[in-house]
């Protein structure tokens, strides 16, 4: 009998591409399985394969406790959420930065107010530059934050810079680059290890031929 392995999948920009590399696997998934459904689960047991759509933030937490033996996430929801999970390979997908960004004319006090969703790795690369700031944690609408004087910079996610321009904000500091990444969970890791090998070899496999294209 297949080892069934269930994946948490994070809803938004990065689920097209995802499920498209696990499709490019030869996995039979049907095609009525995508973000625009009403259904939040879909169980493949020919394929011995369930998923699940969540939140992104939350993808790591389901793969720590368990309920998922494995999951898709950015690689700036791990270093931000810190899990102890397994991180089993770079899928080359959504890849964006994590940057610092602000107005290019504000002038920054000496201890400037920082707005993201990013506590944690804001807290942490200012600390490296040797900077003391006051973070801000915001859900949402980040570049808002300079606009009305909330903060006097902003860490969030960056790919093509066109929110950030037509917001008067310009990317001052690149954190680093981000793209998406399967996580497992430590016992799924060692109790269903054949499976899990299998599928990452098969993914490697297409990332390395969409690579050559």
């Amino acid at each position: 009998m297949v080892d069934e392995l269930t994946i948490a999948m994070p809803k938004g920009r990065i689920f097209g591409e995802a499920l498209a590399l696990f499709r490019q696997t030869n996995l039979t998934i049907p095609e009525e399985f995508s973000e625009d459904s009403r259904k939040l689960t879909i169980s493949l047991p020919h394929i011995g394969l369930s998923f699940f759509l969540v939140k992104p933030i939350d993808v790591p937490t389901y793969v720590e406790y368990g309920v998922a033996d494995l999951g898709v996430v950015g690689k700036d929801v791990l270093l931000e959420e810190d899990r102890d999970v397994y991180e089993l390979l770079d899928l080359k997908i959504s890849p964006c930065r994590l940057s610092v960004a602000g107005k290019p004319d504000w002038l920054v006090p000496l201890y400037p107010r920082v707005a993201t969703k990013y506590p944690r790795i804001a807290k942490n690369y200012f600390k490296k530059q040797g900077q003391q700031v006051e973070v801000i944690r915001l859900s949402g609408s980040i570049e808002l934050a300079p606009i009305v004087g909330l903060a006097d910079r902003i860490v969030d996610i960056v790919s093509t810079g066109r929110t950030l321009e037509e917001n008067g904000l310009v990317e001052l500091e690149v954190i680093g680059s981000i793209t998406s990444r399967l996580i497992a969970n430590r016992a799924s890791y060692r109790m269903k290890a054949e499976r899990i090998t299998s599928l990452c070899d098969q993914l490697q496999q297409v990332i390395k031929e969409g690579a050559r294209v």
